[in-house]
């Protein structure tokens, strides 16, 4: 059965965690000397130590847990990661500065009201609408917003949404944040146009421990869209990332938020993202994986108040030996709550997707409902898709669906098309734009939409 992302099964040691290999890799004199670094205020620092101490605390997982039995993460070599380089990047004029790669696959460069560049672990470009300033918005790094805004960030940093024992991951990632964005949107203040946030790896070694903290006061509403890049192939040295996002949404409040992961092909991909909803806001989520070689990454959408409602939708091409691997909880916490997912997935070669849904409602979220669909797309007779979507429901007046899918494109349709003059890999392409369209026409920003149906044709090309 699967549980929230809060929930840990924790075994307490008495000895130090395991000296790392290399004097730069995971232990606490590392810690410290990223802390220096950063310049983190006290109470970061505190922080960092005792998400140190719950690392050591939480055991690895292993393909013993239920929620791990599909992936198997034994091939990761933590000792030779390095979690920072104390780099102090070129400041950059805005997307034109950035490498061509960058140019040609980020979904930015459009009209938007602030955009952030996050090259590595430092920040490199940062700006905002003059009318989103005076309107009181606060779009910045978070280390600096740590610095500068101590206690809107403190009250909200690894506390409700993703607390620093939430699992082992997200544990190592309080321990060695660096970077990020946090966004806050004040009471009944609307963001028209999109901000946008992009962070990129300048090297294929290079790794990312970066944060998102979203905070919408109560009637304001944004779109935000986080797009996470690098540039690696499959047989290059192990990176990682190990990344947090927590939403919260105050009453009456509109969050629209894209997070598109297009990580290199070396890059092992661990996420905990967690969205708090209170009465009568509106979650609008969208998610994009397209890169990394593996894949963990766990969502949940926590609805306290009546009225709260999260829309979950989420589009995954992989191809190669990818293993992508998505843990979404649905969790109605009050009643008149609703949730709707849908999570589509097309994979080729011997790529393999692991989907697993839980809808979880609570004996005080009467008059509940929820949605939730997963279908999958087998382009070759090596690649595997495992659907295992749940309910768990303790009230007795409420409305829940769920279903999966998984089956290969139909021979049927293929021939119809190639009847018409189209080659078989036209044909086919042309099937699995229909099947992603569903999802694609739902997400908000139309600049997304077009790089997720590139990153289709270049699948194909590939």
């Amino acid at each position: 059965m699967a549980t929230s992302v809060r929930t840990v099964t924790r075994r307490i040691i008495t000895t130090a965690a395991p000296a790392a290999d290399r004097p730069d890799s995971f232990n606490p004199e590392t810690l410290e000397r990223l802390s220096a670094w950063k310049q983190d205020p006290e109470w970061v620092r505190e922080k960092r130590r005792l998400a140190w101490r719950f690392y050591g605390e939480i055991p690895m997982p292993t393909t013993n847990d239920e929620e791990w039995r599909r992936t198997d993460i034994r091939p990761l070599r933590l000792n030779q990661i390095v979690p920072f380089t104390p780099d102090t990047p070129t400041p950059l004029g805005g997307l034109r500065d950035t490498p061509r790669w960058v140019q040609d696959t980020t979904a930015g460069g459009g009209d938007e009201a602030g955009l952030l560049i996050h090259r590595d672990a430092s920040l490199a470009h940062a700006s905002l609408s003059a009318e989103a300033r005076s309107r009181g918005v606060i779009f910045t790094d978070l280390d600096s917003a740590a610095r500068q805004y101590p206690d809107l960030v403190m009250s909200h940093f690894m506390t409700e949404a993703v607390p620093l024992d939430a699992s082992k991951f997200a544990a190592l990632h309080g321990a060695f944040w660096t970077g990020g964005t946090f966004l806050y949107v004040p009471k009944n203040v609307e963001v028209s146009l999109p901000l946008y946030s992009l962070t990129y790896l300048s090297g294929v070694e290079r790794n990312s421990f970066g944060h998102v903290l979203i905070v919408a006061d109560e009637g304001s509403a944004v779109t935000f869209v986080n797009e996470q890049l690098s540039n690696g192939a499959e047989d290059a040295a192990q990176a990682m990332h190990a990344g947090a996002v927590e939403l919260y949404l105050k009453a009456g409040s509109l969050v629209r938020y894209v997070g598109l992961q297009d990580w290199g092909r070396n890059l092992w991909n661990f996420s905990v993202e967690r969205a708090i909803l209170e009465r009568d806001s509106v979650l609008q989520w969208y998610i994009g994986a397209l890169g990394s070689q593996l894949t963990k990454a766990n969502m949940e959408v926590a609805l306290k108040g009546p009225g709260a409602r999260a829309e979950m939708v989420g589009f995954l091409f992989a191809d190669g030996h990818q293993h992508l691997d998505h843990h979404t909880y649905q969790n109605h916490l009050s009643g008149l709550t609703g949730s709707d997912l849908l999570f589509k997935g097309a994979l080729r070669d011997r790529a393999r997707s692991v989907y697993h849904g839980l809808i979880r409602i609570h004996k005080a979220a009467q008059r509940s409902d929820a949605y939730q669909v997963n279908r999958n797309l087998l382009l070759s007779k090596q690649a595997r898709a495992d659907s295992i979507p749940g309910l768990e429901i303790e009230a007795n007046d409420v409305r829940c669906t769920h279903g999966a899918t998984a089956g290969p494109v139909e021979e049927e349709h293929l021939f119809y098309l190639m009847s018409r003059g189209l080659p078989r890999h036209e044909a086919e392409r042309l099937i699995v734009d229909g099947f992603f369209d569903e999802v694609l026409q739902r997400i908000p920003v139309e600049r997304v939409q077009e790089r997720l149906r590139a990153s289709v044709i270049r699948k194909f090309e590939a």
